[in-house]
């Protein structure tokens, strides 16, 4: 699986948005106020929302969505196409990234120094109509070259399931998902779905911390 293969399973902006907030409020239910691998942060700038994943062993992507669209850029480290192996992305992955994003590419928190953190890159402008990715030549003999079949799972699988599988393996315990499909479906969050996916946390506390990504009150 290659960055082609996302962009050719990826909803458009609005759906994916709505699925990428969803996966932060579900993650910020089962563990609110520690670290989390998936965040979303609806004040990143004045104009830009971003949908980040890190898993704390170097892997990372983040989404920004913004009134010129949405564009992706995703890191992994083990991949063969690493800006480390030459200082520089990999040739063709944001060559051709419009001028709207090109500061997405030079996002410092997306970067080490100078060199920007990219090993996939996707791009949708406002009103297009499919997901667009540079012209890569991927090294032969990897089913896996630049990371996409891992790192983008759950914005490929809209399902709620995708995420229970996540939480259950990544947290070790059963994940209800009566309660994932409600925050799924984008409905206001209720102190019974918070008590079913996290007996022990303090409905108060998880709705300060969803407030911040723009998730829909009472």
């Amino acid at each position: 699986m290659t960055v082609h293969d996302v962009a050719a399973a990826l909803p458009d902006i609005a759906a994916l948005r709505r699925l990428c907030r969803a996966v932060a409020v579900a993650e910020a239910v089962l563990n609110p106020g520690d670290y989390r691998t998936y965040s979303f942060d609806a004040d990143w700038s004045e104009t830009e929302e971003v949908f980040s994943m890190r898993n704390g062993g170097g892997d990372e992507f983040d989404v920004v969505f913004s009134p010129a669209g949405a564009y992706i850029r995703g890191f992994d480290h083990e991949s063969p196409m690493s800006p480390y192996d030459g200082d520089l992305p990999w040739p063709g992955v944001v060559d051709d990234v419009p001028e709207v994003f090109r500061s997405c590419v030079e996002e410092p928190a997306f970067s080490d120094g100078d060199m920007p953190l990219v090993t996939a890159c996707l791009w949708r402008e406002t009103g297009d109509g499919r997901w667009h990715t540079g012209p890569v030549e991927y090294p032969e003999g990897e089913a896996d070259p630049d990371g996409s079949g891992w790192l983008f799972e759950l914005l490929v699988d809209p399902m709620p399931e995708a995420f229970q599988s996540f939480a259950e393996d990544y947290y070790e315990r059963p994940v209800d998902i009566k309660a994932v499909r409600h925050i799924y479906e984008g409905r206001p969050l209720t102190e019974d779905v918070v008590a079913r996916l996290n007996p022990r946390a303090s409905f108060a506390g998880v709705a300060a911390e969803v407030a911040a990504t723009g998730y829909p009150g009472r």
